[in-house]
């Protein structure tokens, strides 16, 4: 699938892809775009019919983490690991989490733009000063 669009102009539209398990590779930047709920159906009270208790209710929705870029570290069907531009690991369960592949350009430059978000910021340290006060013998 094409993901980006080129009109001549400077202007360049990109769009993210959906991407199987399989397809997913280390470095690669990904997102969330929808994620299933399974309710078991006894708990189920939206139906006028009932429905064998062994077979659940699935419900799909939009994550709250969608668009949020991830840098895939690593790859374990079904699960996928990622990390943050805030630093921390997760794993995504492809079962239950559908994700699309960001281009990588644009996944770079989001994901650089995030990490100086959530870098600390250094302190300066005077040289030689305490305080507004220079440090020094009876100091």
């Amino acid at each position: 699938m094409k993901t980006t669009t080129d009109q001549g102009s400077k202007s360049v539209t990109t769009v993210a892809a959906r991407i199987a398990g399989e397809d997913i590779a280390a470095g690669d930047y990904v997102t969330i775009l929808s994620e299933t709920l399974e309710i078991p159906s006894f708990l189920w009270n939206c139906s006028e019919f009932s429905l064998p208790p062994d077979e659940p209710v699935r419900s799909r929705f939009l994550s709250r983490a969608s668009g949020n870029p991830n840098k895939v570290v690593a790859v374990c069907l079904p699960f996928v690991y990622v990390k943050s531009p805030a630093g921390t690991l997760s794993a995504f369960d492809t079962r239950r989490q559908e994700l699309v592949r960001l281009d990588r350009t644009q996944g770079r430059l989001i994901w650089k733009s995030l990490q100086k978000q959530w870098k600390p910021r250094k302190k300066r340290k005077s040289k030689g000063k305490c305080n507004g006060k220079s440090k020094g013998k009876g100091s």
